[in-house]
């Protein structure tokens, strides 16, 4: 599968997908890779060390300390001899590790010593998958430390739970870690222009129009896609530090402005900010005084950005677009889908308590062009962003191959 043999250490968690790992070092060793396991502690309640020496035909390894052994420290040692690290099982345990920088196991000193792409397969409970700390976690690994994640798959779970949780199949992990700019970069060379935040619309100095939107569904988008490999361009209302162009703009005028500059050198456009509909006719320059009676605030539509955009797009540009309704709300995306010439919206329920706006879960349905219909039920904005990227990857696929035929 790989043309070039790697030096691969496997860090292995105490899930019990732990068993799993024998046929993927055995995979792994077929095709010509060099494997080195690595065991936590408590990982050895679901696996032993000898069928992974047996099947690696190398030594495993769990303890920091082999005096009997060592020439320098093992960790040190295996770190700056490895072409990558993959840690799979992830546990919510290990993943808390790792992005918190606690050195309590092998692996976790090893990935913090290494130079090498480190990939990460978790596997867990739906409920700690889903849960903030975890999401939080996930963020930082793929944010500040570049890890690739290789995301759990829907399933039954040991558990007893159904859902989110089941650590992807063996031929997955391998596909991604052996062609990682491939693989793991199915938007490399594609520029993705997202946008993010609510728009503000000046009504003096002071005083602005605008909406309830936190940015946080557009970063995440923005985040995934530069995972996936995408040149990115974020521009957002919401000050944020990536490692990615980020413009900053206010009101919806600055950011179409922004917008139609990047939009033709872009393959995809992802439209998750909320865009104020109207705007005050004129601004005070100076802030507008408290005074007894009442005023009145006389507005103007702004331009539907996406609106112009769709009926210009060329064949090979891609527009997602997102709708936040509190009734109707599937009509309505319909609708939208329809009139803006849309590859893609993002329908959800505003009036439904503890998601969506400010909230760093949401709950959405998925149409596209073609008629196609899917619903995600609750579940952290990361993971949502992360499906709707591999939908586009899906889309962008398609589009490849309606052109060759």
């Amino acid at each position: 599968m790989s043309s070039q043999p790697k030096n691969i250490i496997l860090g292995i968690s105490a899930g019990i997908a732990a068993y799993k790992m024998y046929d993927l070092v055995s995979e792994l060793k077929k095709i010509g890779h060099n494997v080195t396991v690595i065991l936590t502690k408590d990982s050895k309640h679901f696996v032993s060390e000898l069928p992974f020496k047996v099947l690696s035909g190398n030594p495993v390894f769990s303890e920091m300390f082999c005096p009997e052994s060592q020439t320098k420290p093992i960790h040190i040692d295996l770190a700056d001899n490895a072409d990558l690290i993959l840690v799979s099982p992830a546990t919510a345990d290990i993943i808390a590790k790792m992005a918190n920088g606690i050195c309590d196991e092998l692996i976790t000193n090893i990935v913090l010593a290494t130079k090498a792409p480190i990939y990460i397969a978790p596997a867990m409970n739906t409920n700690m998958w889903k849960h903030f700390t975890t999401q939080k976690n996930i963020e930082t690994l793929v944010t500040k430390l570049g890890y690739k994640i290789i995301p759990p798959e829907e399933g039954d779970l040991a558990c007893g739970y159904t859902g989110i949780g089941h650590i992807a199949p063996n031929e997955k992990i391998i596909k991604t870690i052996l062609y990682g700019e491939h693989g793991a970069k199915p938007l490399l060379n594609k520029k993705i222009l997202v946008t993010a935040g609510g728009t503000k619309e000046a009504i003096d100095p002071v005083r602005f129009v605008g909406n309830r939107s936190s940015g946080k569904m557009g970063i995440a988008l923005a985040d995934i896609a530069h995972d996936m490999g995408g040149d990115v361009v974020l521009v957002s209302t919401v000050p944020c530090d990536k490692n990615y162009q980020v413009i900053e703009v206010e009101s919806a005028q600055e950011m179409q402005e922004v917008i139609e500059s990047e939009f033709d050198k872009s393959d995809v456009l992802i439209m998750a900010a909320a865009v104020s509909d109207y705007r005050p006719i004129t601004a005070s320059k100076q802030k507008i005084k408290k005074k007894n009676e009442d005023i009145t605030l006389e507005l103007t539509r702004n331009p539907d950005i996406v609106e112009v955009l769709g009926r210009t797009k060329r064949d090979k540009q891609v527009i997602i677009g997102f709708s936040a309704e509190s009734e109707n709300m599937e009509k309505n995306a319909k609708e939208k889908l329809e009139k803006k010439k849309l590859d893609m919206i993002i329908a959800n329920d505003i009036t439904i308590p503890d998601i969506g706006f400010g909230s760093d879960e949401n709950a959405v349905i998925i149409l596209t062009k073609d008629k196609k219909r899917e619903v995600l039920q609750r579940q952290p904005k990361i993971q949502i962003a992360r499906y709707i990227c591999n939908k586009l990857v899906e889309l962008l696929e398609e589009m490849k191959e309606a052109k060759k035929a």
